[in-house]
């Protein structure tokens, strides 16, 4: 089969196509034959060399859609010849054939593409537990940042389905801008928080961006306000930042990560299920820019590098 191999860390230049050998599935496995696979943002980061403990070789992606071809011991074999969202772990996505272990599997609802599944079964997922984790309720003044992305647009359109009194959102362009209110942003800040606000606090802020700004959206959390982190594309915060919370102590402001991990599997899929359906009946938005074959994960990678991508790029076989 062929597969997308990352020989060097950085830039986009160290991804090549290879043949590779097909997988074969292990006990409570199955094989699948890839239809779509989504790039997503941590992909961008492990092969930039952000995230450290990985080799040369490694075949990056985490979730694909597809067609169940076999099974391993263990496994219902009914699964075969369904059409399956799938995690397959953090590495191995980036291929014709993949395995995953069937607890990581959703059946794709009818009237839902595999390029669809794939622009929201992960990102979709992530945003409810995000948004959970940060106890939001209807009414919460919602400020999403970095919200350009899949992950960001499924927590804004959450948001807006769970009440939210503000979605407010940050993000680069005035294009951006634009799309994101079509999707029911009701503010748009530039990436620095700065620009029109209905508020000056938020209840809620669900960050994917990380890095060294961090700090400055402690600041605008409401007393009682809630930041949770869920992503880190412009790498870690300042080693300090959590000082912003203890300076302003009375305020009772709370700093949190957030990963999927942490949810038990029941959970995780059952929310999947209802989420791809949402897709399926349009109550959900999958929002791809680009469909590229596999063999150009390269260039998906230099768009993700040059942040021209809103929504989410996918890979076809």
């Amino acid at each position: 089969m062929q597969a997308v191999v990352i020989r060097k860390f950085g830039d986009a230049d160290g991804m090549v196509v290879e043949e590779a050998p097909a997988p074969v599935p292990g006990a409570e496995q199955v094989e699948i034959a890839v239809a779509a696979i989504g790039v997503g943002g941590v992909d961008a980061v492990i092969r930039r060399g952000t995230i450290g403990g990985f080799a040369p070789g490694l075949i990056p992606g985490s979730e694909v859609a597809g067609e169940v071809v076999s099974v391993g011991p263990g496994v219902d074999p009914t699964w075969i010849g369904r059409r399956v969202w799938a995690f397959v772990g953090v590495s191995g996505g980036y291929a014709e054939r993949v395995v995953a272990h069937v607890d990581d599997l959703t059946a794709v609802p009818d009237g839902l593409s595999p390029v669809d599944a794939v622009a929201l079964g992960s990102a979709a997922t992530v945003a409810h537990f995000a948004l959970a984790h940060a106890h939001f309720t209807a009414g919460d003044r919602v400020l999403v940042r970095g919200a350009a992305g899949s992950l960001g647009i499924a927590t804004v359109e959450l948001a807006v389905h769970g009440g939210a009194s503000v979605v407010a959102v940050t993000t680069s362009s005035a294009e951006r801008g634009r799309r994101l209110r079509e999707l029911g942003a009701t503010h748009v800040l530039d990436r620095a928080g700065a620009g029109e606000s209905a508020a000056d606090e938020y209840d809620v802020i669900v960050d994917i961006v990380g890095g060294a700004d961090l700090p400055l959206f402690l600041d605008k959390l409401a007393p009682n306000g809630r930041l949770v982190l869920v992503g880190a594309v412009a790498g870690y915060p300042p080693a300090d930042f959590g000082m912003r919370l203890v300076e302003t102590f009375q305020a009772s402001r709370t700093f949190s990560t957030f990963s999927l991990n942490t949810v038990p599997t029941v959970d995780r899929n059952d929310a999947r299920a209802a989420l791809l359906a949402a897709g399926a009946r349009g109550d959900l938005t999958p929002v791809v820019q680009q469909v590229m074959p596999l063999a150009e994960a390269a260039d998906a990678h230099r768009a993700m590098d040059a942040g021209t991508v809103f929504g989410r790029v996918v890979l076809v076989v």
